[in-house]
């Protein structure tokens, strides 16, 4: 990836740039802040965020009272060169508010209202390692990653077969004319399958980001997907 040097980066007439800030891990907007050339040094320095308050007319260590501090996983600049987007790994609460993200309200007027955003399985795993961590007496969560790998193994299993049938059952939905409901088969399985898969992600150590971080490698090669087996396909 091309890189952009600092003395590149296009400041405004009062040496701000605005920083966007995304949470790595699932992609969330949590907030808008300014920087100017110092606090961006001290940003590439420390591998934290530091920002200039406007209002206050100072460099802030983002969670130096209140703990929530954000480690830097990458910096993009666009391709103006006066725009940042800060990728990083949120401790708590990235809005003063004690929200996760300072974008929790919507814009009156509007009666959209999109669901369905590949964040929440981040938020699933977040979850569920919160549960390994401290289990509840009546979490199915916490018993699945305490009674072990071969009932969860078990679970994935007869999910899997479950999304299958739900395949299956669109077929013959379809010539029923009852597409959406075999649809929502098929949405519902295949949720708890990703579900169950997400539980032994936790059980064997492994991230979503692991997991998303292979399917990336695999975006960049040209050709076959898969890098064994195969080999006389393409993706």
């Amino acid at each position: 990836m091309e890189t952009v040097a600092l003395e590149k980066i296009r400041f405004d007439a009062r040496g701000l740039v605005p920083a966007v800030v995304q949470e790595a891990c699932s992609g969330k907007v949590l907030m808008v802040a300014y920087m100017n050339a110092e606090s961006l040094q001290k940003t590439l320095e420390s591998g934290e965020t530091w920002f200039y308050s406007r209002s206050r007319q100072e460099l802030w260590h983002k969670g130096a009272t209140s703990g929530h501090i954000q480690k830097v996983k990458d910096i993009l600049v666009d391709c103006d060169e006066d725009t940042l987007l800060v990728l990083v790994e949120q401790t708590g609460a990235a809005c003063h508010t004690g929200s996760k993200s300072c974008f929790f309200r919507r814009m009156e007027g509007w009666n959209g209202a999109y669901t369905g955003s590949p964040a929440v399985l981040a938020d699933l795993c977040a979850e569920i390692k919160e549960k390994k961590l401290h289990p509840t007496e009546k979490s199915y969560t916490a018993y699945l990653l305490q009674t072990g790998m071969d009932k969860i193994c078990k679970k994935i299993g007869e999910e899997s077969a479950e999304v299958i049938i739900g395949a299956k059952n669109v077929s013959a939905a379809r010539e029923e004319k009852m597409l959406d409901a075999g649809k929502a088969e098929v949405c519902n399985e295949s949720a708890d399958l990703l579900y169950h898969l997400a539980v032994l992600w936790e059980a064997v150590g492994v991230t979503m980001n692991d997991v998303m971080s292979v399917l990336e490698e695999r975006s960049h090669v040209k050709g076959n997907k898969k890098t064994v087996g195969h080999l006389d396909k393409t993706f």
